[in-house]
């Protein structure tokens, strides 16, 4: 059976190489409101159907629909397609408010579709690698990490035209990122070191800003730093800065363990790293060693990638969480990060900016796995 895809918004075509390297799947529609640009992206990609009205697409006879809108078009888009009974890959974050969130978790509940974020910065091979080797036990018991996005979007927050120049007229960016306080955007940070965390969930989130000193153009500030207190006691800090100006580091990790930590490269010639107890080194004179020396502990299909499927962006990443997100609508696994992983990383926004708009009072997680956790949820001020 070939599973046929359509996609909406036609300047994120970043899943359409991956859907490429597999042979049961076909990308037959695009869906764009600019109707030049979505004839002249389908025609350039030889996708053979375009439209304007999303609804239009649904009422199609395709399988799956990949959202790759601004961010705040994501739910109302993926309800409408579950509800046209399609799967859904969603761009990232799930939602933009809370409300949102809960209307997809019963929506998905209630289609008995697949819906599955596209968070493909769990996808890049040295992720991977780390929660292969935490899943071995060699960092023991894991208990701190970090993630971090530096990511100066400022450029992105006003319009430009098809010859790259400025109109100055605001973009979705220049809302709901850039006017957003607190970790607008944690799921590029926060998703790996969750996964690494083993289905701990978060129990309360606090967040602080730097306020603002390098553009006041924006509510954004400089840099906003975000703790995640888990359910165990266990700690994650973020740090979401795309408004400083300096160079982008937007995959930095941290993870500390009982028997070893690991570091991602800050840039300038350095590598990823790892210390592990089982090196033997004496007390007080431990010394990073190379990732790559522990090569075998990578995933088997990464140490297998075609050319082709590496083509496909983000180190590779783009091709498996395509590959996974198939494998689910075939009904032959859970997907791998679903809508109440995406439901409970996307909340960390919005319960960041509460905070950070309370002096970084503490804003309790509600348990998007409880049935009875809507009900009994109360945002505390």
């Amino acid at each position: 059976m070939t599973i046929r895809v359509g996609i909406v918004g036609a300047r994120g075509l970043s899943t359409l190489q991956g859907f490429r390297c597999m042979a049961d799947v076909e990308i037959t529609a695009l869906c764009d409101l600019d109707a030049d640009y979505v004839k002249e992206a389908a025609s350039s990609h030889g996708i053979p159907n375009t439209y304007r009205v999303f609804e239009d697409m649904l009422d199609t006879d395709i399988d799956a629909v990949v959202v790759s809108t601004p961010m705040q078009l994501h739910v109302p888009q993926t309800i409408a397609a579950l509800q046209a009974g399609k799967h859904v890959l969603s761009e990232v974050t799930a939602g933009v408010t809370m409300d949102e969130l809960w209307w997809l978790k019963e929506t998905v509940e209630a289609s008995g579709k697949v819906y599955m974020m596209a968070e493909n910065y769990c996808y890049i091979p040295q992720n991977q690698q780390i929660l292969q080797m935490v899943k071995s036990g060699m960092f023991g018991d894991v208990y701190f990490g970090e993630g971090e996005y530096l990511h100066d979007i400022r450029s992105l927050a006003f319009r430009h035209n098809r010859k790259g120049a400025g109109t100055g007229a605001p973009t979705w960016r220049n809302y709901w990122q850039l006017g957003k306080r607190g970790a607008f955007y944690p799921t590029h940070s926060l998703g790996p070191v969750m996964q690494w965390f083993g289905g701990d969930r978060i129990r309360s989130v606090s967040c602080f800003g730097s306020g603002w000193h390098t553009d006041k153009r924006f509510r954004q500030e400089d840099t906003s730093i975000t703790l995640c207190q888990m359910e165990s006691g266990k700690l994650i800090k973020l740090r979401v800065d795309c408004i400083s100006k300096r160079p982008h580091n937007m995959n930095y990790y941290t993870l500390q363990g009982t028997k070893g930590c690991y570091e991602a490269p800050r840039g300038l010639g350095d590598t990823h790293k790892i210390w592990l107890d089982s090196m033997g080194d004496p007390e007080d004179r431990e010394q990073w060693r190379p990732l790559s020396d522990y090569g075998e502990y990578l995933p088997e299909r990464y140490k297998n990638v075609t050319e082709e499927q590496r083509a496909a962006g983000h180190w590779g990443g783009d091709y498996f969480i395509i590959e996974d997100f198939v494998t689910a609508i075939k009904g032959l696994r859970k997907p791998v990060i679903d809508v109440y992983d995406a439901c409970e990383w996307t909340a960390v926004a919005i319960l960041s900016e509460l905070s950070v708009m309370n002096g970084g009072r503490t804003m309790d997680m509600p348990d998007f796995r409880n049935s009875k956790s809507r009900a009994n949820q109360i945002i505390k001020l």
